[in-house]
């Protein structure tokens, strides 16, 4: 057995290798620069520009504007994971008719714009009210919100479809076959090996479908829905002040952070268990 008769002198450090000032450094900091600048330009405006008055008279339309805008998006979200589901399913089914109907239900619902959807359905519909009055959902038509509800839950169910779609089909093949060799049903295996597996892979794109969804609600204040910027509009015929503007933009950008802080909390939850 050998041994060391003598320590090894201590070394230094090894000298810190400067990374060279290159081009693409030099406009991200100029282009960090020039966002600061302009963040303590505006947060200089809305201390600059405060007016008591307006915020006690806008205030709580703000805030009626900020729960209907929340509402809207969590029903659809819910309403729109709902009915993701069995299209993603006939999607993946080796039926020719439904893999078919559902790629064009998709297909339409994301190569349109959310706006003219929502055009289509607010004003297209009325065309059909002795038809739909007949069968007793007109009511359900003629009100903006819900309009609004139903334009924002069939273009979400188009892009989660596709989600759960694409997670799905990366689960590992080795994971059904486990199943059948173990002589768990298909529908079983599904339910408690697969989808469990698909939903932590869709978990991050689904975080970012909410937020797009969030800030593409912002349309439903063309059809009198008076949401978060539909207030916003408002207050804005009222005083012609562009911070209000502003205001409805810290709104959007505090609930887009909440929701992002949200997100990587529940997706470090639900993964911990893949972290050594």
């Amino acid at each position: 057995m050998s041994y060391a008769e003598t320590l090894i002198p201590p070394q230094p450090a090894p000298r810190e290798v400067r990374k060279p000032m290159t081009a693409a450094r030099l406009s991200g900091y100029i282009l960090v620069t020039f966002w600061a600048l302009l963040a303590a330009l505006l947060l200089f405006t809305v201390v600059n520009g405060w007016d008591p008055d307006k915020f006690t008279r806008y205030g709580p339309r703000y805030l009626h504007g900020l729960w209907i805008t929340l509402s809207l998006v969590a029903i659809s979200v819910v309403c729109g994971a709902v009915l993701s589901l069995p299209l993603a399913m006939a999607r993946l089914s080796k039926n020719r008719v439904l893999n078919w109907l559902a790629y064009g239900y998709i297909y339409f619902f994301r190569g349109t714009p959310l706006l003219a959807q929502l055009f289509l359905v607010y004003y297209g519909l009325g065309v059909f009210r002795p038809q739909l009055e007949a069968v007793g959902i007109w009511w359900f038509f003629r009100d903006a919100w819900y309009c609004g509800l139903f334009a924002m839950t069939i273009n979400t169910a188009a892009y989660q479809a596709e989600i759960l779609r694409g997670a799905i089909e990366s689960v590992p093949h080795g994971q059904h076959e486990a199943a059948a060799a173990l002589g768990i049903h298909k529908v079983i295996a599904f339910r408690k090996i697969v989808l469990p597996q698909a939903f932590i892979v869709a978990l991050r794109p689904y975080g970012n479908e909410i937020i797009l969804l969030i800030k593409g609600s912002a349309v439903v204040a063309i059809i009198t829905v008076l949401d978060l910027m539909g207030e916003t509009r408002y207050a804005f015929s009222r005083t012609f002040d562009y911070q209000t503007y502003l205001w409805a933009a810290i709104f959007y950008l505090t609930i887009v952070e909440a929701l992002r802080h949200l997100w990587a909390w529940i997706e470090r939850r639900l993964t911990r268990h893949l972290k050594r």
